[in-house]
């Protein structure tokens, strides 16, 4: 006859519980399973251009939150010289403008940029008094605060390109009241092809704070004596 205590002891020990053994088992923490994904991500092939493009990316954005002082130009000042002036103004000054980097344009006919022969482009334009021809040509520079002209030549005609940065030109002209000259504001991407014909003065001033003007002259004589120059014309410049 069996031992009921033994049998009993015996089914005892071939199912023990365990403590604790009904709870769900614990979640791994959240923080080594992204990491293991991140390390995964990164041994695959295509992790390298993909982190390039988040670099180059937050690169940018880095520069333009650094300088937004370009920005804040471009909203301030959402026309062009020409605009804020009016065409007016441009034929007071015997002027005419382009922009320097829309194409195809009047002076650029592809993405190379503009080119222009400064008598043809004069002649075209309808702008009177110019050079006939470039007896004498000149090119310079004239960095910001800075002025050329201020004179008058009484025995040629003159012809300007201007461009490179914002630049005012006054140019002689009794008709204008109570100044006696035109005044006009050139853009930093602008072109312009001025006229001053012979007797009568002209000044560029070049009030960018940062670029330099940058300016053909075309005069269709030889200037030998300078006393057929008058020079200090304004007293204001």
């Amino acid at each position: 006859m069996a031992n009921p205590r033994r049998t009993s002891l015996q089914l005892h020990q071939q199912n023990p519980t365990l403590p604790f053994s009904d709870l769900p088992p614990s979640p791994s923490p959240p923080c080594s399973s992204v990491l293991s994904a991140v390390a995964v991500f990164l041994k695959r092939p295509q992790a390298f251009p993909i982190l390039l493009s988040v670099f180059v990316l937050l690169t940018w954005l880095s520069l333009r939150l650094q300088s937004p002082g370009a920005a804040a130009v471009r909203l301030r000042s959402p026309t062009s010289p020409s605009q804020a002036q009016g065409q007016g103004a441009d034929i007071d000054a015997n002027l005419v403008r382009f922009s320097a980097v829309e194409f195809p344009s009047q002076i650029a006919k592809d993405w190379r940029g503009w080119l222009l022969n400064p008598v043809v482009a004069a002649r075209e334009a309808g702008i009177h008094g110019g050079a006939l021809d470039c007896a004498l040509v000149h090119v310079g520079q004239i960095r910001p605060g800075g002025m050329r002209g201020n004179h008058r030549h009484n025995s040629c005609n003159e012809t300007f390109i201007i461009w490179g940065a914002e630049t005012v030109f006054r140019l002689e002209n009794a008709h204008v009241k109570d100044k006696g000259y035109a005044e006009v504001s050139i853009g930093v991407d602008e072109v312009a092809v001025a006229a001053s014909p012979s007797g009568t003065a002209h000044a560029l001033i070049n009030v960018d704070r940062v670029q330099s003007t940058f300016i053909l002259g075309c005069q269709d004589c030889l200037i030998n004596n300078t006393s057929t120059t008058d020079y200090n014309v304004w007293k204001d410049l």
